[in-house]
């Protein structure tokens, strides 16, 4: 019950009080006014990309709001939830809480702010950035991304990230592709296609940053390309389809502006998206990392390498990995280590003695832990890991109230284990017999 009403409360201290509100200068950011407000604009902005449960980002939101005001008028200060807007926050590549980015000059390429967490520190770093941007100016370089009527007026050259498909050349760029695809039919006659053109072309060349070229956009002539045409049943222009890999295409039928078609792309982005990292526990500083910027860290003990060999490790790493695949929007942190060789982490959690493998999911904001009391197998862990997300499952506290000293211990190295080598006794200078008459 813990996960859930941890986040239900957060949620709605977010919606009445909130980490921020309306009266801050701190200005919230959501899919929908993301593009309008920072990409379009040619202002510098910090955006904080923020948990409502993460602690680190509670002990930065004075110091943030404390920053937006100082900055007032000079340099916008924002904020994106991205455990509710996880599309948003994924699209920036936000692995943990709190990140923070710099929107400077070029709007799609942020950069990551690495200072330090106090408002001075924030408002130094503002200032070099703005610093930064106007010296660019003064020099002839760009001073940002100047919205809608670059794609009206500027000519074919902002047409560059739109890939044109031809019958010829579709089946071996879309087909089988493991990028996703979203292909516009138009006929170069059709006024809302020629509508749509610029908000087209504007948001393949945004899309493509953001997901580094795993989501593309496309453009077929269904005048020209009457085979493509008739095989995808097309009727009426622009007729948008997206295709996926295994998938049969599906209808776009979202919104024509950009902000719309980069929104759904980016959706389908972190739907594809690679699951979170799966990290041995070899220090202090990876179980801390991990399970303070995110909501859960599951930490599975798996048996000692002698027992299970290479291949039986292999093959549990494998099953917790299909769960990360398979939970990856959840943004939870994923670790293992041997059983042993973290027997202080292993008692704080219950685990020692139950036998192995063992799995707790783990709120290190609370404290609390939720064990594996099924089998340690795709449908067991599913279970456990859908009942927690559902808010079900019983729970504890860490023995301690604190995670124990982690032991820095040498990574896996991929092989089975070895026996230790003990030293060869000699027996034949031993009376079996005298040995034996001493022990009676």
């Amino acid at each position: 019950l813990l996960f859930v009403v941890g986040t239900v409360s957060c949620t709605l201290f977010l919606a009445v009080n909130g980490l921020y509100s309306a009266s801050d200068d701190v200005i919230e950011l959501t899919p929908t006014n993301f593009n309008k407000e920072v990409i379009q604009s040619e202002s510098l902005w910090l955006v904080e990309f923020y948990a409502p449960w993460c602690g680190h980002c509670q002990r930065l939101t004075p110091e943030w709001k404390k920053a937006a005001t100082a900055l007032k008028g000079v340099v916008k200060v924002g904020a994106v939830d991205a455990d509710k807007h996880q599309s948003l926050g994924g699209q920036y590549g936000v692995r943990g809480f709190p990140t923070i980015k710099i929107f400077g000059a070029n709007k799609n390429k942020a950069e990551d702010y690495q200072g330090g967490r106090t408002s001075d520190a924030i408002v130094d770093a503002a200032l070099s950035a703005l610093r930064s941007l106007v010296k660019g100016r003064l020099s002839g370089k760009s001073g940002g991304y100047s919205s809608g009527k670059q794609g009206r007026e500027s000519g074919g050259g902002d047409k560059k990230d739109v890939i044109e498909l031809t019958d010829d050349s579709f089946d071996k760029n879309v087909i089988n592709s493991d990028d996703v695809w979203m292909v516009e039919f138009y006929a170069p006659w059709c006024g809302h296609c020629k509508n749509l053109e610029p908000e087209w072309a504007a948001a393949a060349t945004e899309v493509k940053e953001q997901t580094k070229g795993k989501v593309k956009l496309a453009a077929v002539d269904a005048t020209v390309n009457q085979m493509l045409a008739s095989r995808y049943g097309i009727r009426g222009f622009p007729t948008i389809k997206i295709f996926q890999k295994g998938e049969d295409p599906v209808d776009y039928d979202g919104g024509r502006t950009r902000s719309d078609i980069i929104a759904r792309a980016l959706d389908l982005f972190s739907d594809n998206a690679p699951p979170p990292e799966l990290l041995e526990i070899i220090s202090e500083d990876v179980l801390k990392s991990t399970c303070d910027a995110h909501q859960l860290c599951i930490i599975s003990v798996l048996p000692h390498i002698l027992d299970t060999g290479a291949s039986g490790r292999n093959s549990y790493l494998d099953v917790m990995l299909k769960m990360a695949e398979k939970y990856k929007k959840k943004m939870w942190g994923w670790l293992w280590t041997e059983a042993g060789a973290q027997s202080d982490l292993e008692s704080s959690l219950g685990i020692g003695g139950f036998g192995y493998p063992a799995m707790a999911a783990v709120n290190a904001r609370k404290m609390k832990f939720a064990l594996l009391k099924g089998s340690f197998s795709e449908q067991g862990i599913n279970e456990f890991l859908r009942e927690l997300s559902v808010g079900r499952g019983s729970t504890a506290p860490v023995g301690g109230g604190a995670f124990p000293k982690i032991h820095s211990v040498e990574p896996w190295d991929g092989k089975d284990g070895e026996l230790p080598v003990e030293d060869d006794i000699d027996l034949s200078d031993v009376d079996l017999d005298d040995l034996g008459k001493d022990e009676l």
